[in-house]
């Protein structure tokens, strides 16, 4: 079930007060904030209901993919790129990263050390209230309307996605395997304007209920965080919309990073 209308309903107040520049394109809404010198940009995703985690008949899928409809009664913001190398830089004033880059996704970092990153910057500017994406608003994004196994279709290769293309979807041909990350715009963008989040860094998300709910939030708490989108160093088979990887909350690896959304 897919049920989006693609800017049938705007957000309450647009441009907003902290947006440094501001627009519409054939991807829909977008605003930015800049911050000496450094500039992200996040888009609108409006309110819908989808089918989250992934059918029974889909190849190569995990058991926690219990496919169950989930309704986002409110439209949101998130990045349209995972956080960069030289954003964490500006605010953290240091580079955990194993290939570094400015333009590249901060990599090494564990989820407490994604929410340090948060809180630092809504000290900054609290009107941007920034949080990690839920596994719904994620997943939403991510799928931008489509029921694949990605938002492409059923297969992609290296053009698309940075992954280890040695070990391919599906029995789908073999392509490049980088070794390493690549800037985070290197690659195209969803039909939302949303880039890599398939691939290139597993991002840190906030958990979902697996039945059906309106707006799932996530624990408060829990010993495991999820992680979703796959990464440079993965198969193909975890690249997927619906793919879900877990790990310790203080776990770092050069293959994890997060991408920033808004809260209310």
């Amino acid at each position: 079930m897919i049920n989006i209308r693609k800017h049938a309903v705007f957000p309450e107040e647009f441009p907003e007060a902290w947006a440094s520049d501001w627009g519409e394109d054939e991807f829909g809404l977008w605003m930015a904030f800049t911050y000496k010198g450094v500039r992200q940009a996040f888009r609108w995703c409006e309110p819908g209901t989808f089918l989250m985690g992934s059918p029974q008949d889909e190849p190569q899928r995990s058991e926690d993919e219990l496919q169950h409809e989930v309704t986002l009664s409110k439209g949101f913001w998130i990045a349209d790129t995972s956080v960069t190398q030289g954003l964490w830089q500006l605010i953290m004033d240091e580079n955990p990263s194993e290939f570094e880059g400015d333009e590249r996704p901060v990599e090494t970092v564990s989820w407490e050390g994604a929410q340090a990153f948060i809180a630092k910057m809504n000290v900054l500017n609290a009107e941007l209230k920034l949080c990690l994406p839920t596994e719904a608003q994620w997943e939403y994004a991510c799928r931008a309307g489509t029921t694949t196994p990605f938002s492409w279709g059923e297969q992609i290769d290296s053009s698309l996605v940075n992954f280890d293309g040695n070990y391919p979807y599906n029995n789908g041909r073999q392509s490049e395997y980088r070794k390493q990350t690549v800037d985070v715009k290197a690659l195209p963008c969803n039909d939302w304007g949303l880039y890599q989040m398939h691939g290139n860094v597993w991002e840190w998300c906030l958990d979902y209920p697996s039945g059906p709910v309106t707006d799932p939030q996530g624990p408060d708490n829990g010993g495991r965080r999820v992680l979703r989108g796959g990464s440079w160093i993965g198969l193909g088979r975890y690249c997927r919309s619906a793919a879900r990887f877990h790990d310790d909350p203080s776990f770092r690896g050069g293959y994890i990073g997060f991408r920033l959304a808004r809260g209310h």
